[in-house]
């Protein structure tokens, strides 16, 4: 007892006569002060008293599924800022490979009694996916928000970046340079963000049938490199991706095939996740506004843990294409 007291009080900056007062429920305490203790006991993983648990810590759940893609951490690091800012302590849990499932974080989020939850790309985003755990947040009344876009049947509010306008922008840029035969590496066919990349590419370049124009692939560099492949093999010249990570695997398949970027094949990613200007060729891509979105989660979570009503709707976010190496005009075939 005495170690938990002493590490309370150092982690919330009282002393452990306070953190005392405030887990016997004794007067003479700061509301302000008050959650401090209660939010570093949350924090630490230590149970409250049970006269306390039924009062919502304020600890707000991260739920991100990798950190390995360099977009995550750019997102963690808006959120767990502006939560900082809102008076809120973000508890980051980031999914590995044969580690802690999105479910398990779910049930380790309600035990600590967050005040709400930020997902980004959880398996809301895939459609075949199940999608009980969050069913236990909306039966909780927990306040949810998801960043992207998801399956439309569980009603959380939504921040998302306009998959149809980041099409238009690298479609746009490579017929701009001459390219005809374009091509697309999405993920997997549930993927909704995919899916709404592949609806808007068909409405503009008419495919009546992407056929052979468009490869699935896992959100990894090697399973991108096997699909860019395919396209480049059916005579591909230009390639727009669904995420940084699977351009740079884009490009690993055309060297591998002993072609060039761009000279050959011009490559389009999509994020603008850090240190695309540092490849080689620097990534053309299509820049989310993360900072812009992360602010807006926060903003649509606080209103929720404020008790103010907020429409189950999505917000879009406009994205900007940014035009470096990876991208140039096509070469010219002579018959």
């Amino acid at each position: 007892m005495t170690k938990r007291l002493t590490e309370v009080a150092r982690k919330a900056g009282v002393s452990e006569a306070t953190v005392s007062r405030v887990l016997n429920g004794r007067g003479g305490v700061s509301e302000a002060t008050r959650t401090a203790v209660l939010t570093a006991l949350d924090v630490l993983g230590y149970e409250r008293p049970t006269k306390l648990r039924g009062e919502r810590a304020r600890l707000v759940g991260l739920v991100l599924p990798e950190l390995q893609n360099p977009i995550f951490p750019a997102l963690a690091e808006v959120v767990t800022g502006s939560l900082a800012q809102r008076g809120f302590t973000p508890a980051l849990c980031a999914r590995t490979i044969g580690g802690v499932s999105e479910s398990d974080y779910v049930e380790m989020l309600l035990d600590h009694q967050v005040s709400g939850v930020i997902f980004a790309g959880g398996s809301y985003a895939l459609a075949d996916a199940t999608h009980e755990h969050y069913r236990r947040l909306t039966d909780r009344g927990l306040p949810v928000v998801l960043v992207n876009a998801g399956v439309d049947e569980l009603g959380f509010p939504r921040v998302s970046t306009d998959d149809a306008v980041a099409v238009e922008q690298a479609y746009g840029h490579l017929r701009s340079l001459g390219h005809e035969r374009i091509g697309m590496v999405l993920g997997p066919e549930d993927h909704v963000p995919s899916r709404r990349k592949l609806a808007a590419m068909q409405r503009i370049a008419g495919w009546s049938d992407p056929g052979e124009c468009v490869e699935r692939s896992s959100f990894s560099m090697e399973g991108a490199r096997v699909a860019a492949t395919k396209l480049v093999n059916r005579g591909i010249t230009g390639i727009i991706c669904a995420s940084d990570v699977l351009a740079l695997g884009a490009i690993r398949a055309v060297r591998r095939l002993g072609r060039a970027v761009p000279a050959d094949v011009s490559v389009v990613g999509f994020d603008d996740s850090a240190f695309m200007t540092c490849t080689d060729p620097p990534l053309t891509t299509v820049r989310q506004p993360i900072e812009t979105m992360g602010q807006a989660a926060v903003d649509l979570l606080v209103t929720q843990i404020e008790g103010a009503g907020v429409l189950a709707d999505e917000l879009l976010f406009e994205p900007e294409l940014v035009v470096r190496g990876s991208t140039g005009p096509a070469r010219l075939t002579t018959g």
